[in-house]
């Protein structure tokens, strides 16, 4: 199975069983209930993917606008999960004073900026995709996904998990699911399924240091910071910095990222994993990142994102495949002998992979 219309949520499911396994009862209710919400999703995701096969991509009934300039529109669904929604914020509209509207809006954008001014690319597609959201959704909904046409934000429980707008990496990881479906895909399984997630943890993070305006050696290099509620024994959702350091919490569990190839989870849960084992990819992006030294997007960014756009990655590539290809990529880009080309092929050894 090629899993590629599986449901891309940031917070992993075996975070949600662990809760239901330990948390009190408000608390495995309301991962049990988002759990359940995935599963309909996921489904329903799968029935519309065949649906649409063979079909158009898009159809964008509300006309484009130029390349360079950012569509978006946020819809308000009232804690509801089956309603089409309130319409709250159209592209150019005012802030509406609504926090997740408002962060929706602007972190679209920013993933939008970030994509345009960094390499050229016009919205998730490279065709100006109209960039949807939908926030309120669900009640106490501890999760946040990218569909395949739009991106919806739980508000969190306000316990274990603060509302889904509030971290614009998980914003920039979401919409980056878009790029590789469009692009790759990866299919989400075992290992090409972790390179499809660290994948997302790498442009979310990079979507916002470009935000920030901050360097490789600026950035915290976390994925969810600011997403866990007060008095979680944790940082975020993970570091690719160090992996398995992001939380340590009673209800939570403990990270269980590994970062190096000799601590490869190998499972059958989440795909096969995907969710733990990208730690590997993300701690080698991340050398690769600090090691060149100064906008992580500029050369680091760079050699990832022509790797993910290259033609010779298949969708089945593990993680020495696509390490070979990110160093052929840097000796095409920069010269054989190059710093870059070096600091990948460095990067790759420190983590246990072998080219």
């Amino acid at each position: 199975m090629s899993h590629r219309c599986s449901l891309h949520c940031i917070v992993p499911p075996g975070m949600l069983e662990r809760v239901a396994r330990h948390g009190d009862d408000d608390q495995r209710a309301w991962a049990l209930d988002t759990l359940s919400k995935d599963h309909s999703v996921r489904s329903a995701r799968a029935t519309n993917a065949l649906l649409m096969a063979g079909k158009p991509k898009r159809l964008d009934v509300l006309g484009r606008r130029p390349a360079g300039k950012a569509k978006r529109t946020i819809f308000d669904m009232g804690n509801e999960e089956q309603s089409t929604g309130k319409l709250v914020r159209g592209e150019g509209d005012k802030a509406t004073g609504d926090a997740a509207t408002d962060e929706a809006y602007d972190g679209l954008g920013s993933t939008y900026d970030f994509y345009w001014e960094t390499f050229q690319r016009d919205s998730i597609d490279d065709q100006g995709l109209h960039l949807v959201g939908w926030v309120h959704y669900g009640r106490d909904y501890d999760n946040a996904f990218w569909d395949g046409q739009r991106m919806v934000f739980g508000d969190g429980d306000g316990q274990l998990f603060n509302r889904f707008t509030i971290s614009l990496d998980v914003i920039g990881h979401e919409l980056t699911h878009g790029v590789t479906e469009d692009e790759g895909p990866l299919d989400y399984q075992a290992q090409s399924g972790a390179l499809n997630e660290s994948i997302s943890d790498v442009f979310g993070s990079l979507v916002k240091q470009h935000a920030l305006g901050q360097t490789a050696d600026q950035a915290d290099w976390l994925i969810g910071a600011g997403l866990l509620a007060e008095g979680i024994q944790g940082k975020a959702l993970r570091s690719m910095a160090e992996p398995g350091t992001a939380f340590d919490d009673p209800v939570l569990g403990k990270d269980s990222q590994p970062a190096h190839m000799r601590d490869y989870v190998r499972t059958v849960d989440d795909n096969g994993g995907v969710h733990t084992n990208s730690g590997i990819p993300n701690r080698a992006f991340y050398l690769v990142a600090t090691k060149l030294g100064g906008s992580a997007w500029d050369r680091a960014g760079r050699i990832w994102y022509e790797s993910l756009r290259d033609p010779t990655l298949s969708r089945t590539s593990g993680f020495r495949r696509f390490g070979h290809l990110t160093e052929r990529v840097a000796k095409r880009l920069y010269g054989e002998g190059s710093d870059e080309a070096k600091a990948v092929g460095d990067a790759w050894e420190q983590v246990g992979v072998k080219l």
